[in-house]
């Protein structure tokens, strides 16, 4: 029988089980909703079938081969399982690494920084601009000093670690290097990831400072300082995970994160940088929000799509420039204050869709993240959610165990649509920068939230614990307190990096760095003099914020 044939037979048993064995069960019981959506709003058909699925050889293919759908790698966590890579960071220097060094001691395999707010705006914590922020988000970080002790005792050559920075993210990355450095650890032995996309703050997290055009050349100079000079890091992460907790649906995280991606491939390419010495080691970072089976299918669509526009729209030869390697973290919007218990469900079925779809590490939400930043009970209740999925659930045994699926490959495939139609509407606005100052990526996002709200306000979208299954009683979960003393200690040590350090050396540093800022030179070497001679944070960041000035988003209506 031709392939034509069993599909025709295919419709016509489908036809006569919807008028028969459908009908008659319909008849006796509706089903329990008019029209069934997923998270992002889109319908969900009854049952799919193997008419629903495209052809297998071009679509779908082998793990570890071109289109990469089911995988970059042939066995996948049956060679090697997912990075446990836990999100850490809150007060103090100290206080951070001792929560690091509890992670690692509890079976973590990756270490994940996050800074508080003065130092992702790329102030000093005792500015005037940064009172009443120190720690509450993450670590403080002002100086080389707070990097050294917030990786003391941690090898930096036995480890990888990500940081979740981005407008001043080469200064960050800068003081990372230099720690490594004290401790005898050469540039080409550092692994790990610096987020450094500044597209999408300026799409969804604002967390920008900069006007979009030298944000994107510091950006760049950090793709061709790490591809001369740190083989293993990978220079940016091209963030999706923000995007998705502004509100975006499935589809606009798909299509959004990957127009970013190709818009810093082109800056490279202008820069005269060759795709294959770069992009394998740019990486992606994506949420993974409640609905199981459509995030499945993004992350399988992501690898398909990147692929394809390596391979055919920017003529990469290497394969591992094809390759979509990225990390996943759990979706922090959808942690509930109330019956916070129930949040490890959230997380562990989150956690299983990132796993069966594919990704390379993984961040577990903690029970307690709607109330505090995680207390050591919580953290290690999600750390041992990843470890029961890797060692417990058997998904990890079998490579793309939901690969053929017929609604998976379906949802796949839609998704693929919707991303290309976002990007010839991004296309036809003049490209990612014109349509973020158009205010377009930012229009698409609040409607997106508005719509999704509007549904849990109208109970047309069940949040168990907010409009259903209420429970009225008190929060019983232990919270983070952080040392009440950390603000004065660490405004003391930045007084000491003052008063201690070459002043004069660090005003010729500063002072070769603004050059450098008004030409066309690379700034990293710069940075990182400058790092050396221990320049605060705020100290380099003000000399961009003098030769940049600062960016006013456009109000959109």
């Amino acid at each position: 029988m031709s392939i034509s044939q069993e599909r025709e037979r295919i419709a016509a048993e489908r036809e006569r089980w919807e008028k028969t064995t459908l009908k008659a069960t319909l008849d006796r019981q509706p089903e329990r909703y008019p029209e069934f959506i997923t998270a992002s709003g889109e319908p969900v058909q009854r049952l799919y079938t193997p008419l629903d699925v495209g052809d297998y050889l071009e679509n779908i293919g082998f793990p570890g081969e071109y289109p990469f759908t089911r995988g970059i790698h042939p066995t996948m966590y049956r060679g090697r399982l997912w990075t446990m890579r836990m999100f850490a960071g809150f007060g103090t220097a100290e206080e951070t690494n001792a929560r690091f060094k509890y992670l690692l001691a509890h079976g973590e395999t990756g270490l994940s920084v996050a800074f508080d707010l003065p130092t992702l705006m790329g102030y000093d914590t005792d500015a005037p601009e940064a009172e009443g922020e120190f720690g509450k988000c993450g670590v403080a970080v002002s100086s080389l000093k707070d990097m050294e002790i917030l990786f003391d005792g941690i090898p930096l050559d036995k480890v990888t670690t990500s940081m979740t920075i981005n407008s001043p993210a080469a200064v960050i990355w800068a003081m990372y290097i230099a720690a490594a450095e004290k401790q005898g650890v050469r540039m080409d032995q550092l692994g790990g990831t610096i987020q450094n996309d500044i597209l999408k703050e300026y799409i969804a997290q604002k967390e920008y400072l900069f006007p979009p055009e030298p944000s994107m050349r510091l950006v760049t100079d950090t793709i061709e300082f790490g591809s001369k000079y740190l083989p293993k890091w990978n220079t940016i992460s091209i963030s999706g995970y923000h995007i998705r907790e502004a509100g975006s649906t499935a589809a606009q995280e798909l299509a959004f994160t990957l127009a970013d991606g190709m818009e810093y491939v082109r800056w490279a390419l202008r820069r005269g940088l060759d795709i294959d010495e770069f992009a394998p080691r740019l990486s992606f970072f994506f949420n993974c929000h409640n609905d199981f089976l459509e995030e499945i299918a993004k992350f399988r669509a992501a690898r398909r799509i990147w692929a394809r526009e390596m391979r055919h729209t920017f003529g990469a030869k290497n394969p591992r420039s094809w390759w979509m390697r990225f990390h996943t973290q759990t979706a922090g919007c959808t942690l509930t204050a109330q019956q916070p218990e129930i949040n490890i469900v959230r997380v562990a079925i989150q956690a299983l869709a990132a796993v069966l779809g594919g990704t390379q590490s993984l961040h577990t939400n903690s029970l307690d993240e709607a109330l505090a930043l995680p207390s050591e009970f919580a953290v290690t209740i999600a750390l041992r959610t990843q470890q029961i999925i890797a060692h417990e659930s058997g998904v990890a045994n079998t490579v793309d165990p939901l690969g053929g699926s017929y609604a998976i490959e379906a949802l796949t495939d839609r998704l693929e649509r919707q991303a290309y139609d976002y990007f010839a509407r991004i296309e036809a606005l003049g490209g990612v920068i014109p349509a973020i100052e158009a205010g377009f990526f930012q229009k698409e996002i609040a409607d997106a939230a508005y719509r999704y709200q509007r549904e849990i306000d109208e109970r047309r979208r069940i949040i168990v614990g907010v409009n259903e299954f209420v429970a009225e009683e008190p929060i019983k979960v232990p919270l983070l307190k952080m040392d009440p003393e950390g603000y004065r200690r660490q405004c003391e040590r930045l007084a000491r990096v003052r008063a201690e350090r070459d002043n004069g050396a660090v005003g010729q540093a500063l002072d070769r760095l603004r050059i450098a800022a008004q030409g066309t030179e690379n700034v990293m070497p710069h940075i990182l003099n400058a790092v050396r001679a221990y320049a605060t944070l705020q100290e380099i960041m003000d000399i961009f914020r003098e030769v940049f000035g600062l960016y006013r988003e456009p109000m959109v209506l």
